[in-house]
């Protein structure tokens, strides 16, 4: 009846032995006697039990026996062995890539980054300020340039106002008086202009019954673009030489009645004059106005 050998646990036809010695495993030499029935009664069923897990047998060449020892003077020729074994890739053909790269990621060191410090405050410059405005700073700025521009205006009209009647005798400057003035409600100087009188008529003859007296009168135009004050008249009588006899300047008091308040002149209008004199000499045939 078969045993099973206590080395392998295989099933073992046990052979008759003549001589003591035990009878061995003819799978892996291991003695079969410690486990033969005694007395030639029936084996035991645990022969027939194969453990659950077993390391796989160690095959001999010989079964009868361990191998003989290589010979001590056999010339053995060296074999070249690596020193490092070649990496073998586990990475299955189908597997995909990105696990592959998961694993090799798992396996990269990972440096954590260092913490950021405390940013420093710079200083820009303050050309650049204006750049970082905001809506109330720009009204306000808006608002400051409107005053500076207000201010400034103000300015001028005030110097213009205050040397108005010097500016006034300028035909540049004139209106501009003129219009501030009417709005400010001040005087201007009124235009004087001689030469855009025009002379329109003249005359002087003596008076009838007051001898050594003449009576000087003419009639002028103002072509001027403003009205004018009433001139100043020099009048010049000559003898038949042309040497002056007399001459006076008369003002527009001399010529004008005692009653009436002097109006100025204005553009394109006619005005009259007439005052009476006294006679310098007999000798007197000719004369002259001129406007002053």
């Amino acid at each position: 009846m078969p045993i099973s050998c206590p080395q392998c646990q295989r099933p073992v036809d046990p052979e008759p032995q003549h001589d003591a010695s035990p009878a061995p495993c003819p799978h892996c030499g291991a003695p079969l006697t410690a486990y033969a029935p005694a007395g030639g009664g029936s084996p035991s069923l645990a022969i027939f039990l194969h453990p659950a897990t077993t390391s796989p047998p160690t095959r001999q060449d010989d079964a009868s026996g361990p191998a003989d020892p290589p010979p001590a003077h056999a010339d053995v020729a060296p074999r070249d062995v690596p020193e490092t074994a070649p990496e073998v890739d586990d990475t299955a053909p189908g597997e995909d890539s990105v696990h592959a790269g998961a694993r090799h990621a798992a396996t990269t060191d990972i440096t954590p980054e260092p913490a950021p410090g405390p940013a420093r405050r710079t200083t820009a410059p303050r050309f650049l300020h204006a750049a970082r405005t905001t809506s109330v700073q720009t009204r306000k700025a808006r608002r400051q340039w409107a005053a500076v521009v207000a201010l400034t205006l103000l300015l001028c009209v005030q110097i213009v106002l205050a040397d108005r009647a010097r500016l006034a005798t300028q035909a540049t400057w004139r209106p501009l008086v003129m219009a501030l003035c009417g709005a400010f409600r001040c005087d201007v100087p009124t235009w004087r202009e001689p030469t855009a009188f025009t002379m329109l008529s003249r005359d002087v003859r003596p008076i009838l019954g007051q001898p050594g007296t003449l009576q000087a009168q003419a009639t002028f135009r103002n072509d001027a673009r403003w009205a004018q004050a009433w001139p100043v008249i020099l009048l010049t009588l000559k003898d038949a030489d042309g040497r002056t006899l007399g001459a006076r300047a008369l003002q527009p008091d001399d010529y004008l009645p005692q009653d009436e308040r002097p109006v100025p002149i204005g553009p394109g209008q006619s005005a009259q004059m007439a005052v009476r004199i006294r006679e310098p000499s007999a000798n007197v045939v000719a004369f002259s106005f001129d406007f002053r």
